[in-house]
């Protein structure tokens, strides 16, 4: 059996969803066909009274101290929505009837007592089978008994019937029970519940009197029921008798009644043919309606599509229509900076009507139609041909101006006329135009690269005249004398002390303006251009320059990648712009060098300067050219440094060498001259100078010793001591120079070691002999051992004595007497001899020693009587 409307769950949230906002909740919802008719009457067919679908609903809704129940009746609407249509209260519901024509008894009417016009007919209501009707009534009944206290008159049905079905459908049988405001739910009601509600709802206050009334008749006992039981059945068979007589003696009645019963049976099956000929009619009529309806519903619909359609079809037509003013002015306008205004707004017009056809901002379906495709490729044809135009333009707008400028010789330095150059007309002329190339980039971003590159020739061309004459200008007012580069070369050595005193300063200041003036010049460029020409590259760094453009869109930020790429693009074009500016400053670099090459520590030090100051991205190319700068200068002093230490290294190939060598006192002058130019600016190239000058002069001078060993030790000691007398003052502040000169002093002392061992064991040579051969033995043998040994007996130590120390005074006069003949530089003499004293008198005192511990018994001159004879020579 197909399952009951009560039942569905969808069919009440659509109810439910009806009556949204009235605080009530639906109990049972079923479908129903309405029809009309009066009480105790059977409904005629009509043009009106055709059946209808609706749902019946019964809700509740909750208050205080009481609960209300209402019917409420929801019809469809066009769009198959169920909504409300009447409400009724039942708690003025005072009839149930059910409908006697219909002979499935699936009908019933509801009768209120509330209603004003008791002449209308009421609707009848039509189940699709009889369990439907039951439960419905059965609902009903119920909450009349359990919320309202009351039942209506229930007309027309069997008590028996409604009591079998209750007790056969149980389970299925929907009673509100506690509070109605819980909703509805199953449970199980028991037979003898059942009966008694049964009892109650279907047996009205009159039958129940008059049974009152029969029974009041008989006066019996409650232990007389088989009695009164026979006693009612007698007078039954007596009641049918007297209807049986009654009826034979009315039999020309009956047959009168038999005959209209027959003339009326064939009336009503007239009557029936008629109403199924006209519910056939009725059912075409319907289902034509239904057609017609269903098509005024797509009529309908069609109306609203054709009108949203033609709606958007006019934007569409809006974005496609392109005003004649902006395609003259694309197509074959003027670029002339009073229309420059005109180009501006027809190029945002363009970039707009090209974005608003692309994808994102249109709707997929719109880009495949033909029309959109034809207008976009008009657009673009149009885009191509402004963007060709303009970049015509432009390429011959820079080199006009370029031409111009270079063709006045008054924008460049003349003799005698330092021209500090000045760009700023040549941007300002260019500023007019940065808004159009923005909008150029925007329309076809490939298209700026020619321009850039026609720009950065026209420019380049007119930087390298400017720079070219600046520096030839530059050069022919600057005067300066002329220092020789020759500072170790014997044969200059007179006019080492005057090119000391001359001033250079004026190659310093000359190349120091140089830089002033186009450093500041070429980052100023270097940034226009970045702005000018609308690479996406971050802008630090200090400029004066303001380009005056800014940004189309704020709001369209480039990837870090395509950041990368323009910076990369930025850094080949401003090669382009910049190359060959490089010369210029490499001649001012090699003129200042050739006049004064330790200018090149002053140089190094004011492009040191300008290297730290240069942090924008846009000025990459300027920074590249500072290092190439410097390191033109680093290479000039490198092959100064290098030839002076050539000349340095050509002294070990003169004739034997005696005393303080020349280099050594010019070391000194060109160090001192050196620190003037320093002037607290980075010592790395100086250090770097000092390290391979004094490295040279140090290897030199071991192989000039080296070349003549008797002398070694003294021109070592000589050179050693002058050295680190004449830089004693710069090695304090120097630190280079101090680790030299602690190396110096170290030379110095082992040469004088060895220089006094020589002098001391010419005059004593047997004496400290004999006692290096006791000191060799001792690791071997025993002390008391050696007096026994070959040429170490007493006899011999005696002979020794007797030979070395016999007129010792003349032997030390004659000790210094060489040390004095040896000495070329008489300062040193002083410190020597003390040296040479002590060296002497430690030697003496260890031999004292040994003497005194291999033979105790011998006496030689003692330590003190020595002392006090060298201390009164």
């Amino acid at each position: 059996m197909a399952k009951s409307s009560a039942d569905d769950e969808e069919l009440r949230r659509a109810c439910e969803a009806a009556i949204e906002g009235t605080k009530q909740k639906i109990v049972m919802s079923i479908r129903v066909a309405k029809s009309c008719g009066i009480w105790g009457k059977s409904g005629k067919l009509g043009r009106g009274n055709m059946a209808k679908p609706r749902v019946l609903g019964i809700s509740t809704k909750a208050k205080v101290k009481r609960t209300k129940a209402f019917l409420r009746v929801f019809k469809y609407s066009n769009g198959g929505v169920l909504e409300h249509a009447k409400l009724y209260k039942l708690k003025h519901l005072s009839k149930v009837e059910l409908v006697t024509n219909d002979p499935s008894g699936c009908t019933f009417m509801l009768g209120f007592d509330n209603l004003r016009n008791q002449s209308v007919a009421p609707p009848q209501w039509t189940m699709r089978n009889l369990d439907d009707r039951n439960r419905f009534l059965l609902c009903i009944l119920n909450i009349c008994k359990d919320v309202l206290g009351h039942l209506p008159k229930v007309v027309g049905i069997d008590v028996v019937e409604m009591a079998l079905w209750a007790k056969e459908n149980t389970q299925a049988v929907t009673k509100r029970q506690g509070d109605p405001e819980d909703g509805p739910y199953y449970t199980e009601v028991t037979e003898g519940d059942m009966k008694v509600t049964v009892e109650r709802e279907l047996v009205t206050q009159a039958e129940e009197e008059d049974m009152e009334a029969l029974l009041g008749t008989y006066v019996m006992g409650i232990g007389e029921a088989e009695a009164f039981s026979e006693r009612l059945k007698r007078e039954l068979q007596a009641l049918e008798a007297a209807n049986v007589h009654a009826i034979l003696e009315n039999e020309p009645l009956i047959q009168e009644v038999l005959q209209g019963l027959e003339s009326a049976t064939n009336c009503v099956e007239d009557m029936d043919e008629w109403l199924c000929i006209f519910n056939v009619k009725l059912r075409h009529m319907r289902e034509d309606i239904e057609s017609i309806e269903t098509r005024n519903n797509k009529l309908e619909m069609q109306s609203v599509n054709n009108k949203s359609l033609i709606e958007e079809l006019d934007k569409l037509l809006e974005r496609l229509h392109i005003p004649s003013e902006y395609v003259s002015c694309l197509a074959g306008g003027s670029f002339d900076e009073t229309r420059m205004h005109e180009n501006i707004d027809a190029c945002e017009w363009l970039a707009d009507a090209l974005r608003s056809l692309e994808v994102p901002n249109l709707d997929r379906t719109y880009a495949k139609m033909r029309s959109v495709r034809e207008k976009r490729t008009e657009l673009d044809k149009l885009k191509t041909t402004f963007v060709r135009r303009a970049s015509e333009f432009m390429r011959n707008y820079f080199a006009s101006l370029v031409d111009f400028m270079i063709s006045d010789k008054n924008y460049f330095s003349q003799r005698g006329q330092l021209k500090r150059p000045d760009h700023a007309d040549l941007r300002y002329k260019c500023r007019t135009y940065a808004r159009l190339l923005q909008h150029m980039k925007s329309l076809d971003k490939n298209c700026l690269g020619p321009l850039r590159k026609a720009y950065c020739g026209s420019l380049n061309l007119l930087l390298r005249r400017e720079a070219r004459e600046f520096a030839n200008e530059l050069r022919a007012s600057t005067k300066a004398p002329k220092i020789p580069t020759v500072w170790f070369d014997g044969s200059a050595a007179s006019n080492q002390s005057a090119n000391s005193a001359v001033d250079t300063s004026t190659v310093s200041e000359a190349y120091s303006k140089m830089l002033t003036v186009f450093i500041p010049l070429l980052v100023d460029e270097s940034s226009f251009f970045a702005n000018f020409m609308c690479f996406e590259v971050p802008l630090g760094g200090s400029s004066n320059d303001d380009s005056g453009i800014t940004d189309i869109d704020d709001n369209d930020k480039a990837a870090g990648s395509k950041k990368t790429a323009d910076l990369e693009a930025l850094n080949v074009s401003l090669c382009d712009l910049l190359d060959g500016i490089q010369e210029d400053f490499y001649a001012v670099v090699d003129w200042a060098c050739k006049i004064d090459p330790l200018r090149c520590i002053s140089m190094h030090g004011i492009t040191e300067r300008y290297i730290s100051g240069q942090k924008a991205d846009a000025a990459g190319f300027v920074r590249i050219l500072l290092d190439d700068i410097e390191n033109r200068i680093s290479n000039q002093f490198s092959r100064f440094v290098d030839e002076a230490c050539h000349q340095i290294e050509r002294n070990e190939r003169n004739v034997r060498q005696v005393g303080v060598l020349s280099y050594i006192p010019r070391f000194a002058i060109l160090a001192t001259r050196m620190e003037q130019y320093i002037q607290g600016q980075p010592r790395d190239l100086v250090d770097q100078a000092y390290t391979k000058f004094v490295t040279i002069m140090f290897v030199t001078l071991d192989k000039i010793a080296q070349a003549d060993t008797k002398y070694a030790d003294v021109l070592l000691l000589e050179n050693y001591a002058a050295f680190q007398n004449s830089l004693y003052e710069l090695a304090n502040v120097v630190a280079t120079l101090a680790k030299f000169y602690h190396q110096a002093s170290e030379s110095y002392e082992q040469a004088c070691t060895r220089f006094i061992s020589t002098i001391i064991y010419y005059q004593f040579e047997r004496l400290f002999q004999f006692a290096r051969r006791i000191e060799d033995l001792m690791c071997t043998i025993t002390p008391e051992e050696i007096p026994f040994q070959l040429g170490l007996s007493k006899v011999d130590l005696r002979k020794v004595v007797k030979s070395s120390l016999s007129g010792v005074d003349k032997s030390i006069t004659t000790m210094y007497k060489k040390l004095q003949k040896n000495l070329t530089s008489e300062e040193l003499l002083p410190s020597l001899w003390d040296k040479c004293k002590k060296e002497f008198l430690d030697k003496y005192d260890s031999f004292a020693q040994l003497v005194a511990k291999i033979y105790p018994g011998e006496n030689i001159p003692d330590v003190s009587q020595m002392r006090d004879l060298l201390a009164s020579m």
